[in-house]
């Protein structure tokens, strides 16, 4: 892992496999910008702060996926860090229950307990939906929200101008290897993603994983790359099928590995979303047959334009 300056006071740590953008209140206190996954990068992150003596004064996330808050209640426990997050991400993890409600209901409580306990934490200043700025440690962040990849999932702007997209988007390079990325809501998550075009900032650091000077065509390539990917799974519908047929159907298309409860559970709800989104734009329909849940197609694709 290493430290990589992005302007001004604005810092990303490059895990290897994300960034995790802070800002610097001194030289000794930060703002974090999310805090990373648990699970293989925990060790790393304690490590680069140590070895640059940096305490974690607050953390800001953006949504409160395992891969963005794996480490919170640590660095929390170690710094007595303040921590902010939108408040529907809040409510989220705040509880093993609500844990549970969030994810597949294949979870059983302890399953979740044993994966996810470690995202149980108490948010010490929520982000309300109509909220567009947050004083932090007497900082003041932007926030633009941007719901879709997750419920109440929002971009941070630092006092340097660069803003902090986190999940928003994807890079060109995940997008090379990428098959069905991750998707809550995919209709909510493309009028977000055509927000950020009204985004007017120095740098734009994404998640997974890179620093742009300009995310326009970013934007649109990252809009054509899912709408690309909901026309390839109604390609794959045939006559009438289950949920747990296309399912079946997409993972033996993409030639994804699915070995656990936990992907087929991450599998499922992906597919679930496109499905949503392809309902939604009435290209597909649900309809109860033989007493099943099963989607059809209602007219020819190529047809019609998708669009958000």
């Amino acid at each position: 892992m290493k430290i990589k300056k992005v302007k001004g006071s604005t810092f990303c740590i490059d895990t290897g496999r994300t960034y995790i953008p802070f800002y610097k209140i001194n030289d000794e206190e930060i703002i974090m910008l999310d805090s990373g996954l648990a699970e293989g990068e925990r060790k790393g992150i304690d490590k680069i702060l140590e070895e640059n003596n940096l305490n974690v004064a607050a953390i800001v996330c953006s949504h409160a996926h395992i891969d963005h808050i794996g480490n919170v209640k640590h660095l929390k426990n170690k710094y007595n860090s303040t921590i902010v997050m939108p408040t529907y991400e809040a409510l989220e993890c705040s509880s093993l229950i609500n844990l549970k409600l969030y994810r597949s209901s294949s979870y059983t409580l302890p399953y979740v307990k044993e994966h996810f306990g470690h995202m149980v934490c108490k948010t010490d200043i929520m982000i309300s939906d109509n909220q567009n700025s947050i004083y932090v440690c007497g900082i003041k962040f932007e926030i633009l929200h941007t719901p879709g990849h997750s419920p109440a999932h929002i971009c941070i702007v630092t006092p340097d101008n660069v803003a902090y997209v986190a999940d928003a988007l994807i890079s060109y390079e995940v997008m090379k290897d990428a098959k069905m990325p991750y998707v809550f809501m995919l209709k909510e998550d493309l009028k977000s993603k055509e927000k950020l075009y009204s985004l007017k900032c120095s740098k734009y650091i994404v998640a997974h994983k890179g620093i742009y000077d300009d995310i326009t065509n970013l934007v649109t390539d990252n809009m054509d790359f899912y709408k690309n990917i909901a026309q390839n799974l109604y390609n794959l519908i045939n006559d009438s099928m289950t949920m747990e047929q296309i399912v079946k159907c997409a993972i033996k298309n993409w030639n994804i590995s699915v070995k656990s409860i936990y992907k087929y559970s991450i599998m499922e709800t992906i597919v679930k979303s496109y499905i949503e989104y392809l309902i939604e734009i009435e290209m597909i329909e649900s309809i109860i047959e033989d007493g099943s849940l099963k989607y059809i197609k209602k007219c020819s694709y190529n047809n019609v334009k998708i669009s958000c």
